[in-house]
């Protein structure tokens, strides 16, 4: 599968890229401007939002895994296996 030019990318996702960064935006700006803002600052989520961000200004690639591993969890082998819904 050959990549899409850089060009023609922007021109397909750029709005709803830059859609999704004000929404993120205006949430940091929700949570900066709450009573206890000082105590969401030290919340763990808060924490992996600005990791996931730092990752996102980084040039390289991989991007969307590395985030996704910032948010996942660790992988357990002691996890209980599903069992079929039947």
């Amino acid at each position: 599968m050959t990549p899409l030019p850089a060009a023609r990318a922007l021109d397909q996702f750029f709005l709803d890229a830059r859609s999704r960064v004000l929404d993120l935006a205006a949430t940091l700006d929700r949570v900066g401007r709450g009573a206890d803002a000082a105590v969401a600052e030290n919340d763990p989520r808060a924490k992996l939002l600005r990791q996931a961000l730092e990752v996102l200004l980084s040039d390289e690639p991989g991007r969307a895994e590395r985030v996704q591993q910032i948010f996942s969890l660790t992988y357990d082998p002691s996890w209980e296996r599903p069992k079929p819904r039947f």
